[in-house]
């Protein structure tokens, strides 16, 4: 019992876990994905900043040999505008290095022509990326760049100056020539190793995203299916406790009726008598006949009295939560059989008590209703021809069950009736009983997790057993 109360407390929890679950992947997804694709167009805006860097580099090339040769000032002038371009570039990298983000850094990039909406994304892959083995490398690449840049810048320098001072020879033309042309081979050697290394990065990340997303889908997927299973057995349990419900009700219902209408007759059955009676009475003068309608008088009152009883112990029963406690057998044996003496011919009954275990631990005021009702029939329904009558009690433990035996050789249960007399207002012999007890019995007895039985022959006797689990509430 407590442990299903416990796993009902556990519902609660393990759905709030489900959906937390899937709202922390769904957030974690969603940030991953974010953050990924800023990575990857942090990447792209390198790359067509690094084409940018070579165009600007091989045009500063190409502008420097035609100046080489023809010393036009023009072509001078177009080599400085575009060695700015990787120029630019390598000014935002050593700053970058050296202070961050900063507006040197994003001048510089502008300078290396890339476009404006792409240097949050530049800056923010190198402050956070640098050293991560893919940026770092690309970096590297970057740096010998910018040094094979500055040996141009250099060679420029010094074209520039013998052409000044027409000092120029054909061979240092060719010397001039073959050191650009060098630095260009290297210079197009780094850059495609710059660009395969982000492009490498791209895919690495690519491939990372892809199973990121995999994983997170299913525990997205695995989370839902185990919520949508367990709000489906919820369903289920749920339709079935109405169901049960239902049927409880339904058979409520039916016993209600029964009982408003055995209960209107009941009750004013007697009161009927009582007053037919009373008026005999007043018309009577005879003092014996006058004895014997008060006899029938209180006949009738019993009747009513025991009649009320039964509804109060069928309400008990009903409506009282049941209460696990120490009970004594031996007390409620006593108490029932002194509360039922005033019953006819109970003081001729010879009551024997055989008391193998006392103290359990069950609902006491069940107990007492199965106890009080099934003494009270047997004296009720006692065998007054018998020269001895006589009520046994009898308790014992067996295979982890209390058992109590009431038996006694009363009038007996004709075969006929025996399937039928744990029924709603079913009796033998109304003017003994109401039709309520045995029922009231087997109710209190199922309340306790436990069964009752009957092996009765008629003018031999009765013997009833009830067994009660002795784990049961423990």
């Amino acid at each position: 019992m407590r442990k299903i109360l416990f796993l009902k407390k556990l519902r609660f929890p393990n759905v709030f876990i489900l959906l937390l679950i899937v709202f922390i992947s769904c957030a974690l997804l969603i940030c991953i994905n974010f953050f990924t694709i800023k990575i990857l167009s942090a990447n792209r805006a390198y790359v067509n900043g690094e084409s940018h860097y070579s165009k600007g580099q091989k045009d500063a090339s190409r502008h420097l040999i035609t100046y080489l040769y023809t010393q036009d000032q023009q072509q001078w002038k177009l080599y400085l505008e575009e060695l700015k371009v990787p120029q630019g570039d390598g000014l935002a990298r050593i700053t970058l290095l050296k202070a961050g983000d900063n507006k040197i850094a994003r001048k510089a990039f502008l300078i290396g022509r890339n476009h404006p909406d792409d240097l949050d994304d530049l800056v923010w892959l190198f402050d956070n990326f640098k050293h991560v083995s893919f940026l770092a490398k690309a970096i590297h690449e970057w740096e010998q760049g910018d040094n094979l840049i500055f040996e141009l810048f250099v060679i420029g320098t010094q074209i520039n100056a013998k052409i000044i001072h027409n000092s120029l020879t054909p061979t240092e033309q060719r010397k001039f020539l073959e050191q650009i042309g060098s630095i260009s081979e290297k210079l197009t050697i780094n850059e495609r190793n710059f660009s395969n290394t982000l492009g490498e990065g791209t895919r690495k990340i690519k491939d990372l995203l892809i199973k990121t997303n995999i994983i997170f889908i299913l525990i997205i997927i695995c989370s839902v299916c185990l919520y949508y299973s367990i709000m489906v057995k919820r369903l289920i349990t749920s339709k079935k406790e109405i169901e049960a419900k239902n049927e409880n009700l339904i058979l409520a219902n039916h016993e209600l009726d029964r009982f408003v209408y055995s209960a209107s007759h009941d009750l004013r059955s007697p009161i009927t008598s009582l007053k037919g009676l009373i008026k005999i009475t007043q018309l009577e003068d005879d003092i014996n006949q006058i004895k014997d309608y008060l006899t029938l008088m209180q006949q009738s009152l019993v009747k009513q009295d025991q009649f009320i009883s039964d509804i109060i112990d069928y309400s008990k029963n009903k409506r009282t939560q049941i209460i696990m406690e120490p009970v004594s057998l031996k007390e409620l044996f006593e108490e029932a059989i002194s509360q039922l003496m005033h019953i006819e011919n109970a003081n001729r009954i010879i009551f024997t008590q055989e008391l193998l275990v006392d103290e359990i631990h069950s609902d006491g005021l069940r107990l007492k209703i199965i106890i009080s009702n099934l003494i009270s029939n047997a004296i009720k329904y006692a065998d007054d021809s018998k020269q001895e009558m006589y009520i046994s009690i009898k308790t014992s433990l067996t295979d982890g069950f209390h058992k109590i035996e009431v038996s006694d050789n009363g009038i007996g249960i004709k075969d006929e009736f025996k399937e039928n007399i744990f029924q709603m207002y079913f009796g033998t012999n109304k003017n003994k009983g109401s039709g309520l007890g045995l029922y009231i019995v087997k109710e209190a007895v199922e309340n306790i997790k436990g069964n009752i039985s009957v092996c009765s022959q008629s003018t031999i006797g009765s013997k009833f057993t009830v067994t009660i689990p002795s784990f049961y509430g423990i």
